[in-house]
């Protein structure tokens, strides 16, 4: 009988944020057992819902929206990204230069599947979104890792990336705000990765979905608004800012020095084109959605739901003996740091997984980030108060016995 395997394409494919940890929690769901999930930052689970105002839009305009926009999106989206572009300091985007998706995620992988071939290298962070890394890799390319630095806020290690550029690389990826640290990089360290990709005329992919969840009064900067001499492709989306991860809502803009892009716009047009367009009524929402940002400010602003778990996870962290964390800044993670001597920790996916079986309680491997050392993992502080507490009583409870067999 013919057995039919997995294409070899995928035997270095890892996307372990969905891997064998979330297998154990989902057997241990379906028998019956009640698993608190701080895996996934998915808003809907934990009470987050979209405004009122945009599911109201959206059902008016599902008859006006049944049949296929542009490959590109909605000229009326693709409008207002440009609008949302300028604001940020983006300048010389137009609409053709915009792609919308069914999320960031389908553009991610469709911006690697257009430029790649066998043997090219992308600079990917450690730790990153695991996406970045997979679509590098089913791409036929090398994702190249880079430090960035716990102890200086879990910024970039700019020699780091300047050491690792080869003839081959061809792009430095930047997830700012960061996912999973919740880091935000300051304009002075974006200057000096832009200065690094003009020099080698490299391709920067800016992933900013988290750049409207900013907390503390800060500004995000977008590094293309700093980028001129080289090509810049932003990834954003209202998955986050919106509380909408179901509607499947992204773009990607392409700016800076198009003269680089050469035929990669092509391949990026034949992409764009084969899938024939996202999701339509979706792609409706982006207007509306990006003129109204009252709600997303009021969810970061002292006294909102955001903060206000931010700043009971950061501090209930520090307060575990063998444990402690760098406070983010944005997004809706953190990544803590344990002591493996105290714990006799060598496999962070095992640590995860005890911890699952014993306190029911699922997180998410540091190596599942692409993080070498066997020391973090991320928490998504997306549940109400109340659920955080219980969660970080039993963790401490956990932890307080814990030694790592074997």
């Amino acid at each position: 009988m013919r057995v039919f395997e997995k294409s070899m394409k995928l035997n270095n494919v890892c996307y372990d944020i969905r891997g064998p940890v979330m297998d154990e929690a989902n057997r241990m769901q379906a028998a019956g057992e009640k698993v608190l999930k701080l895996n996934i930052g998915n808003p809907a689970p934990f009470g987050f819902r979209a405004p009122d105002a945009l599911v109201e839009h959206m059902a008016k305009e599902l008859v006006n929206t049944e049949g296929y926009s542009d490959s590109k999106g909605l000229a009326e989206a693709r409008e207002a990204i440009v609008r949302y572009n300028e604001k940020k300091g983006i300048m010389g985007v137009t609409p053709n230069d915009i792609y919308t998706g069914n999320g960031v995620s389908e553009l991610i992988t469709m911006s690697m599947q257009g430029l790649l071939d066998y043997g090219d290298e992308i600079l990917v962070p450690s730790p990153d979104y695991p996406l970045w890394t997979a679509s590098v890799t089913l791409a036929g390319g090398t994702a190249i890792h880079y430090i960035c630095d716990e102890a200086a806020g879990w910024y970039p290690d700019i020699e780091d990336i300047r050491r690792k550029i080869t003839p081959r690389t061809k792009g430095i990826v930047i997830i700012n705000p960061n996912n999973p640290t919740g880091a935000l990089y300051p304009e002075s360290l974006l200057r000096e990765i832009v200065a690094l990709a003009e020099k080698h005329d490299l391709i920067l992919f800016a992933d900013e979905i988290y750049d409207r969840l900013v907390m503390d009064g800060k500004k995000h900067v977008s590094v293309a608004s700093l980028a001129s001499e080289c090509l810049c492709l932003t990834f954003n989306g209202l998955s986050k800012s919106h509380l909408m991860a179901g509607y499947r809502v992204g773009w990607v803009s392409v700016s800076g020095n198009k003269t680089h892009a050469g035929g990669y716009i092509e391949g990026l047009n034949l992409l764009s084109s084969m899938r024939l367009c996202s999701n339509v009524p979706a792609q409706s929402l982006i207007a509306p959605a990006l003129k109204m940002m009252e709600e997303t400010d009021e969810m970061i602003a002292p006294g909102g739901r955001v903060y206000e778990q931010r700043e009971f996870i950061y501090n209930a962290v520090n307060d575990i003996p063998g444990m402690s964390a760098v406070k983010p800044e944005a997004a809706f993670y953190i990544f803590p740091k344990l002591d493996v001597k105290k714990f006799n920790i060598r496999d962070d996916e095992q640590f995860v997984l005890d911890l699952l079986k014993e306190k029911k309680i699922l997180l998410t491997h540091g190596g599942g980030f692409h993080w070498e050392q066997p020391d973090h993992f991320r928490i998504v502080y997306l549940p109400a108060l109340d659920t955080l507490e219980t969660a970080m009583s039993e963790m401490k409870d956990f932890l307080a016995t814990y030694r790592q067999k074997g």
